[in-house]
């Protein structure tokens, strides 16, 4: 694993990174924290064509986890995630039989699924057999990911995930926040699959759409990268990646739902947000957010409005219980004790299969199963997709999951980060946040933030979620000269500044 991370005794795991991007060149800064004995190679011959100019992030669980999940007999949490997970500060990915075999877990890169088997043989050589004989897989020369110019962050707290990638190929930024209920194994999934799965989409829609631009003009061998063809692409991608896992996600539980029935319940929000020059593209289902700091009418701080990039998918948003209500007519019991069917509050969201299909319903027992599954699927799985124009005015975004918001308002969370960065411009604004909810926290239950931390996690989860955040710089005015990538104890976590 790179970068260090820690598990206390009870599971929990917690973690904060960051990142500076350095003006003109397209390159690391030099004073980013890479541990030593990691060699990381500069590059400054590509030019910077994203419009961020500075990422943090930190996280902090109340849920209790397992060390790895179980999901393919542990393949995704022993094969996979650790090489993603809870680095300190970006790292380049490097060519490795576990990049190679998330292709195979990746069904988007086969015509036909059914082949994959979930229960694969340990031994790396039946991997290239598979690999070999799949002729829709691409083999590594050929691959939609460059892994010699990717750069990965990560990290887990609870049931949450967090990633984010940095492709100086195609000039843009991936930020992923996947935050799960009921175990963690979606959220995995999602961690370890998602990213590559969009880009073997995005990549056809390139493939596709130079071949046809090249058969009207000969002349012309690609389209500028800025133009609403460029967007529609991404966008596009994006949404067909989102579709694509969850069919392998499914698929995965049905075939593991004998040993383990209660995968058939977990699932996870998602929030994707990617920045490409200057579009800011943001993807959600459930109720995690993007919240952007902008500048209205006014000068200063009383100025600066926050502008939420996201829907909230839950049945809290009298839209969304209408849209739910109309679409099942038949069932007087869609919504019991202001939840979907009793059990879920989110009304779109990855995974939570028993949700959507009888089958997986079936395969629950007694007080878990939902009574009467009239008319699934009662959890929509169709994101909201959102393509903001980055302005002058724009400052930075805010994507965090909904513990955040929980204790913090839009509107006074980028004040809250605007005041601390003008204080602390080498500070790291999404620690600050942490830190603040923290504080709220205790004070709502009458206690001091060390009585607080000092709760072992799964009791914590009654006084507030697992929170995930990342704060992304879109403007210049923010680049943060250091950022605090510090893993720390529970005796030191959050402590109020």
């Amino acid at each position: 694993m790179w970068g260090e991370s820690e598990i206390n005794p009870e599971g929990e795991l917690k973690v904060s990174f960051g990142y500076q991007w350095n003006t003109s060149p397209h390159k690391f800064s030099e004073s980013s924290d890479i541990p030593s004995g990691l060699n990381i190679p500069r590059t400054s011959n590509i030019p910077r064509t994203s419009s961020f100019s500075g990422l943090s992030g930190a996280a902090l669980s109340a849920n209790t986890t397992l060390a790895n999940t179980n999901i393919c007999n542990g393949l995704l949490g022993e094969e996979i995630l650790p090489t993603w997970d809870s680095p300190k500060s970006f790292r380049r990915v490097p060519s490795s039989p576990s990049i190679s075999r998330l292709d195979v877990l990746c069904s988007s890169l086969q015509s036909n699924f059914s082949n994959l088997s979930c229960s694969p043989s340990s031994e790396t050589e039946d991997y290239d057999s598979f690999l070999s004989k799949s002729i829709s897989v691409p083999s590594r020369s050929d691959s939609f990911l460059n892994v010699m110019e990717l750069q990965v962050a990560g990290g887990a707290a609870g049931e949450d995930r967090v990633q984010a990638v940095c492709s100086e190929e195609h000039g843009w930024l991936f930020c992923g926040i996947y935050d799960g209920f009921n175990g963690r194994d979606a959220a995995d999934f999602l961690a370890g699959t998602f990213y590559e799965t969009f880009m073997f989409h995005f990549n056809l829609w390139n493939s596709k759409k130079d071949l046809q631009y090249n058969l009207e003009d000969d002349n012309v061998t690609s389209l500028p990268r800025s133009d609403d063809l460029f967007r529609q692409g991404v966008s596009d991608s994006l949404q067909q990646a989102l579709s694509q896992t969850e069919s392998d996600y499914l698929y995965m539980v049905e075939q593991e739902m004998e040993e383990r029935p209660d995968l058939v319940s977990v699932g996870s929000c998602v929030l994707i947000v990617l920045i490409h020059e200057d579009d800011l593209y943001t993807l959600n289902l459930g109720d995690s957010r993007a919240v952007l700091a902008t500048y209205g009418e006014g000068s200063g701080n009383e100025g600066l409005k926050g502008v939420q990039l996201t829907e909230s998918h839950n049945v809290d948003n009298e839209i969304e219980r209408a849209r739910l209500v109309s679409e099942h007519p038949d069932d007087p019991m869609t919504i019991v004790a202001e939840k979907v069917k009793g059990k879920l509050k989110v009304t779109r969201a990855f995974g939570v299969g028993y949700l959507k299909k009888r089958i997986l319903n079936d395969a629950l027992m007694g007080i878990l199963r939902v009574r009467n599954l009239i008319s699934p699927p009662y959890v929509s799985t169709q994101p909201f997709m959102n393509v903001h124009r980055i302005s002058k005015s724009d400052q930075y975004v805010i994507v965090a999951s909904d513990g955040l918001f929980d204790f913090i308002s839009n509107e006074e969370v980028v004040k809250l980060v605007h005041s601390y960065i003008t204080r602390n411009p080498s500070g790291d604004p999404a620690m600050f946040l942490v830190e603040q909810l923290v504080t709220r926290a205790a004070d709502y239950a009458g206690l001091s933030w060390e009585e607080l931390m000092n709760i072992p996690p799964g009791r914590r989860r009654k006084y507030h979620d697992d929170v995930t955040i990342e704060e992304i710089a879109v403007s210049s005015a923010w680049t943060y000269t250091k950022v605090s990538l510090e893993t720390t104890s529970d005796s030191e976590y959050c402590k109020p500044r």
